[in-house]
Formats: structure tokens, sequence, C-alpha cells
């Protein structure tokens, strides 16, 4: 393990996230930078997968693709259920969910807003 491969920035942790998504097959995968939203993490990632083994699958494949890369997950949640599987990376937070799942919380909507809007409105 390199000091390279350990210190990775969050910009690129979450493009290592989504390469890793991508290799797995996932679908519809959303990047969504948050910074200007909470300090709890910089990106949301929120995928789709075809069936519960498949987003289990998915996110078993980001963790690894991270461990070999020197990060470890903070904590794997949901994986028993395999409906929607919560990596935290601390820098990001990865959702791999099944689409009905999805659609029902659409995390995208409650995350997704433009930075003013994050702060109250535009100083125009």
């Amino acid at each position: 393990m390199t000091a390279e491969t350990i210190s990775l920035d969050s910009d690129a942790l979450a493009e290592t996230v989504v390469a890793a998504l991508e290799d797995a097959k996932a679908q519809d995968i959303r990047l969504i930078d948050v910074r200007h939203l909470t300090s709890m993490t910089d990106y949301m990632v929120v995928a789709s997968g075809t069936s519960d083994r498949h987003v289990k699958s998915v996110a078993s494949s980001v963790v690894s693709t991270l461990k070999a890369a020197g990060r470890r997950p903070l904590g794997v949640e949901g994986e028993n259920d395999g409906e929607w599987v919560l990596v935290d990376l601390q820098d990001a937070l990865v959702h791999v969910m099944l689409p009905r799942v999805r659609d029902f919380y659409n995390l995208e909507k409650l995350w997704d807003l433009p930075p003013e809007d994050a702060v109250g409105g535009s100083e125009d």
C-alpha cells in the first residue's frame, strides 16, 4: 500500500466509487456534490441494482475496490436484505438500491439542490 493510494481526496474517492459502480454494472449512477449542503460528507452517490443479489454484489464491489486503494469504509448497512445498501466512506456516502426503493425515497431530489438554495437564496 502506497501513500498515494491511502490519501485519496474526496474528488478522487468519488471518481473511484463511480468507476467501481460502472465495473459492477450498476445502473443509473448519480454523483451529487453536497459540500454546499452539509459538512457530513462531500458526495452522495446513488445507483441502482437489478435485483437484491445485484445490489449486494455492487456494494461489495465498491468496498473491495476502495479497500484495494487503501480506503476502508466506516460502515456498511443493509447487506442482509439487499434492497438498499449504504457504504459510508466518510467523504462519500454510496447508496445502492433497488429501483422501486430508489423511486420511493428519491434521494436525488432531497440532496440535489443548487448552492444558492442551500444558503437561503441568492444575494441579488
